[in-house]
């Protein structure tokens, strides 16, 4: 029997509002939210369990959420105050999941024979790990490592504005560290996208085993990554500022490596 909340002010709802809310939730309970019919097929489609669906009976049938239950899918009717409350978006499709995080680790990564790797350090705004992430799909590059994270990776304004591609790419988080013993251990080149003493960017060769390093736009990479780096290198700019936003550059670097592969 489906279970049905009516009211926004049932304390699982105020739950819900807080894993929305607060990354200390997130963490502790071990879930976040999905919102979006879209978001819950490529979460599905990624290994995801999706635990809890909430769905408002007056946008959506059940025959449409059938794909995305098991046994262990606890399925709730919401009222459409409660799903107004919930929902971020009006072009939802009247449909949210609760779904358990992944640990996100670096073992975790399984790589092709010759990988092209995107490293984001310190990248700060859930906008732009987002565009890292749809670019990153779009290059259908083997992964993506967040250093230095500063950002839950389980926002719901990363998981909006990467339009579900959270769960498209293989995703780790580590300490910048981490990261640099892992790529080296795996005999992958570190081209560490950045002003000093590098090389334009198209000069290079991308097409064996590749790791691109972008940094904050307001204060690059470390000096750990440049010390780290196979070789530096940088996108010439020809207006007043010498930095772009940090998803355009991945982008450039990404499909020059892939525009290297293609006609090798």
């Amino acid at each position: 029997m489906t279970k049905k909340i009516e009211s926004p002010q049932n304390s699982f709802i105020k739950s819900i509002v807080q894993l929305q809310e607060k990354s200390k939730n997130r963490r502790q309970s071990g879930t976040f939210l999905i919102e979006g019919l879209r978001e819950i097929e490529l979460a599905t489609k990624g290994n995801y369990q999706i635990n809890t669906i909430l769905y408002q009976a007056d946008i959506i049938s059940l025959d449409q959420l059938k794909p995305y239950l098991n046994q262990s899918t606890e399925l709730i009717e919401i009222s459409k105050e409660v799903y107004q409350k919930l929902a971020y978006r009006d072009t939802t499709e009247g449909v949210l999941a609760i779904a358990r995080t992944k640990e996100l680790s670096l073992s975790d990564l399984k790589l092709s024979d010759n990988p092209v790797i995107l490293v984001a350090e310190a990248t700060e705004k859930p906008g732009n790990i987002g565009a890292i992430l749809r670019t990153a799909d779009a290059a259908n590059i083997d992964a993506v490592i967040i250093a230095n994270p500063r950002t839950d990776l389980y926002n719901p304004n990363v998981i909006r504005s990467s339009v579900g591609c959270v769960f498209t790419n293989q995703i780790a988080m580590a300490s910048t560290e981490e990261a640099i013993a892992f790529l080296k251990q795996k005999n992958i080149a570190i081209y560490c996208a950045t002003l000093q003493d590098s090389t334009s960017y198209h000069t290079r060769d991308y097409t064996s085993a590749t790791a691109f390093v972008v940094g904050t736009e307001a204060t690059g990479l470390t000096q750990t990554w440049r010390e780290a780096s196979t070789k530096n290198i940088i996108i010439p700019m020809s207006g007043e500022i010498d930095s772009m936003n940090v998803s355009v550059a991945a982008a450039i670097l990404l499909f020059e490596a892939k525009r290297q592969r293609d006609f090798k």
